[in-house]
């Protein structure tokens, strides 16, 4: 397959505006510069007033959302399906999506209008995957596109039904200790710095409490330093954001229970897009081709990589799928059934729905297991305070008992 040349990031403005009623809006868009932001805007009928353009670092690719995208193939594939020319349809889904992503569209029509191909345009614009123009490029190529709009629609539904069980999971542990620590910190500076002064008054404290007393103490005194080294940590986060989030995926491949959900994950994507490029008429070492660039998982993909290398050398998928490990067992046997039996794009929509009902059922084992735990880490944190606290009333309390 050609490989394209790889689409410039435009700059991101912070801008604030004018909408017809009198009323300030305040947004962040993607623009080539601040003329085009200020022609984005006109078009929604909104007036520009000050905009700021954020450094290179914080610019953000411009994307058309998962919904935005849901909403565009599904109105392509109705459309085109009944004959609607696609420069009509795109026409049509244009006011269908939101604000943020209509500009694109518009343009993408215009390109298409003036004999540029809708995959082609879509590379041109931007804000799709390459996974998706590829798809559509083998569709142009087959004649149809409605059916592959149709295809990518099932497969961004379901990859957004797959992301929000992903950020169920990753939202529920950080609620939770974000208030841990926020009620810990408060605790910390707050009131163990004065129930410390009172309790050294009445009489001797434990080591233990003494060491917190004395943490807090620090925290309380140099509360100024602390914010503004939180405020630090906060900006290093966000440069660094992308290695973070590497080290976070890498760490998350190897606990128990949760390497599971992500390698279902991974199916699910991988499945969908096989799907999609079978239905499209692509050779099965093409579709593999690009079916690989949307695995994350470092096994998986070493090892869908191999594959697709020696099944371009001569080799039977037969035979080559079974060294795929990654794969369970049950499903390493239902693709070689279907590779025999000439319906692998049928099998390819069944593992990939097969595997979004596995996301689910793994998601909920692994909150179940997490629950407990998180309760674990919450009294490990306030206990541990409040232990400290108590610690020494309940000692001054047995020795006036005890006289």
């Amino acid at each position: 397959m050609r490989s394209m040349p790889p689409v410039a990031i435009p700059p991101s403005f912070v801008f604030t505006a004018s909408k017809p009623g009198g009323k300030s809006m305040f947004g962040l868009r993607s623009a080539k510069n601040r003329n085009q932001l200020a022609e984005q805007l006109k078009r929604e009928r909104v007036t520009l007033k000050s905009a700021y353009q954020l450094p290179k670092w914080m610019a953000q690719p411009a994307r058309i959302g998962g919904g935005d995208q849901l909403i565009l193939n599904e109105q392509l594939a109705q459309l085109l399906s009944r004959g609607v020319p696609l420069v009509e349809a795109m026409e049509v889904a244009g006011e269908t999506v939101s604000s943020g992503a209509r500009p694109m569209i518009e343009r993408m029509r215009d390109l298409v209008a003036s004999g540029t191909s809708f995959a082609e345009a879509c590379r041109i614009v931007g804000g799709f995957d390459t996974v998706s123009v590829a798809v559509y490029r083998a569709a142009e190529r087959s004649g149809d596109l409605a059916g592959a709009a149709k295809q990518i629609a099932i497969t961004v539904r379901r990859t957004r039904m797959v992301a929000g069980k992903a950020i169920t999971l990753l939202i529920y542990p950080i609620i939770v200790l974000a208030i841990s620590l926020l009620v810990a910190f408060g605790l910390m500076v707050g009131v163990v710095p004065k129930l410390g002064v009172a309790l050294a008054e009445i009489g001797e404290v434990p080591w233990f409490s003494k060491i917190i007393i004395g943490f807090g103490t620090f925290l309380a005194d140099n509360f100024t330093l602390i914010m503004f080294l939180m405020g630090g940590g906060l900006i290093a986060l966000l440069v660094l954001r992308a290695k973070i989030v590497e080290s976070i995926n890498r760490l998350s491949r190897t606990l128990p229970l949760l390497r599971e959900v992500i390698m279902a994950q991974e199916s699910v994507r991988f499945f969908s897009v096989m799907a999609a490029m079978s239905r499209s008429g692509v050779p099965l070492a093409d579709a593999l081709g690009t079916a690989n660039q949307a695995i994350n998982h470092p096994k998986l993909r070493k090892q869908m990589e191999r594959l697709r290398t020696r099944l371009i050398e001569g080799g039977a998928l037969r035979n080559l799928i079974e060294e795929v490990d990654a794969f369970p067992v049950a499903t390493r046997r239902l693709l070689i059934a279907a590779e025999k039996a000439g319906d692998l794009e049928a099998v390819f929509n069944q593992l990939a729905t097969d595997m979004t009902d596995e996301v689910d059922r793994r998601s909920q084992r692994f909150l179940a297991v997490l629950q407990p735990l998180l309760i674990v880490f919450m009294f490990a944190i306030i206990g541990s305070l409040l232990i400290a606290l108590l610690l020494p009333l309940i000692t001054m309390s047995s020795t006036i008992g005890g006289r």
